[in-house]
């Protein structure tokens, strides 16, 4: 029987300032609008819900391109990876489980530095699954666009190229060789030769339409389980073929079935050893009418324990925004 966290915290970093693309920024409230919270009711977990970490900008610039200087969007997202690695480090030190909900994909360089920092302590290792079209492996020196949400693994894994700025008591570090990238379909030469070299696996989606997602994904929750590691799952949401998540600022054809996404999480629910939960990514500015919000919380009601036929429920904890 698979144990429920003592609490569930849900902790939204509202950004887009790591993507070329704006919206992901209302990402979080999306989520909340489609009824996250109300999912993880119903299956009977208690919730808190921290809100959302935003850049605190003292004055309003008058021109509206401002906010695409590199300088300013490295402030930003440097800002809040340092605050998300603070309050998710709290989260875990309190013996909850941390959804943190983006935002894009730069956000993982704190959540995940929470995660690192937390379990380095513990003498546990820290495995990640990157469920994404993309592996976010390049660094300032190989990345063709120079925008950061495809940089936090290689940040996380310690690859140089990355400036003082990057570096404080907030980063923490990931083994290249405990992180799975899962359904990957686009990926930069100079990234593929990172990946290759550092012993990252990568599950590609040709793997997953030879071998399918129960053969692929059992090895890597057996090792998990074999290191009584922590899993750190990372997901999103141009992962999912875009004719069912729209939703994404950098979609790719060819993504994830419904059930293929669905059964990865079912899986993991029943092996018990996801400590922590990245959804990133959603763009409700490019979603149709909340496909993609509601298709994301869909998928993190299977991670935690929606099925066809359930127990009856019982009672449930509700806590409002701390």
């Amino acid at each position: 029987m698979v144990t429920k966290p003592k609490r569930i915290d849900i902790l939204g970093v509202a950004t887009a300032s790591g993507a070329s693309v704006r919206g992901c920024g209302m990402g979080p409230e999306a989520l909340r609008v489609a009824g996250l919270l109300e999912a993880l009711v119903e299956l009977e977990h208690s919730i808190a819900d921290h809100g959302d970490l935003r850049r605190v900008y003292p004055e309003i610039s008058t021109n509206p391109s401002s906010w695409r200087l590199p300088e300013q969007r490295r402030a930003d997202v440097l800002e809040l990876a340092e605050r998300t690695s603070n309050a998710g480090y709290d989260i875990l030190s309190g013996g909850h489980f941390p959804i943190f909900i983006g935002g894009d994909h730069s956000i993982a360089m704190g959540s995940l530095s929470a995660v690192s920092r937390f379990n380095a302590e513990k003498g546990k290792p820290v495995h990640v699954l990157w469920i994404d079209a993309h592996a976010d492996y390049n660094t300032p020196d190989t990345s063709p666009s120079g925008n950061l949400h495809g940089m936090p693994l290689a940040l996380l894994c310690g690859e140089p190229g990355f400036d003082d700025n990057f570096k404080g008591d907030w980063l923490g570090k990931v083994d290249p060789r405990n992180v799975t990238i899962f359904g990957a379909r686009s990926i930069d030469r100079e990234e593929r030769r990172l990946l290759q070299a550092r012993g990252v696996e990568v599950i590609d989606m040709r793997k997953i339409d030879q071998t399918g997602v129960v053969g692929l994904m059992q090895p890597i929750i057996e090792r998990v389980k074999a290191a009584d590691g922590h899993l750190h799952v990372s997901f999103d949401v141009d992962v999912v073929d875009p004719t069912l998540a729209p939703g994404g600022g950098t979609l790719v054809p060819g993504g994830l079935t419904y059930r293929e996404a669905h059964l990865i999480m079912e899986m993991l629910h029943d092996s018990g050893v996801v400590g922590s939960l990245d959804i990133v990514e959603l763009n409700p500015f490019l979603d149709h009418g909340g496909k993609s919000a509601t298709l994301l919380v869909d998928l993190v009601a299977s991670l935690f324990g929606r099925s066809v036929i359930g127990e009856e429920p019982g009672p449930v904890e509700f806590v409002t925004r701390e």
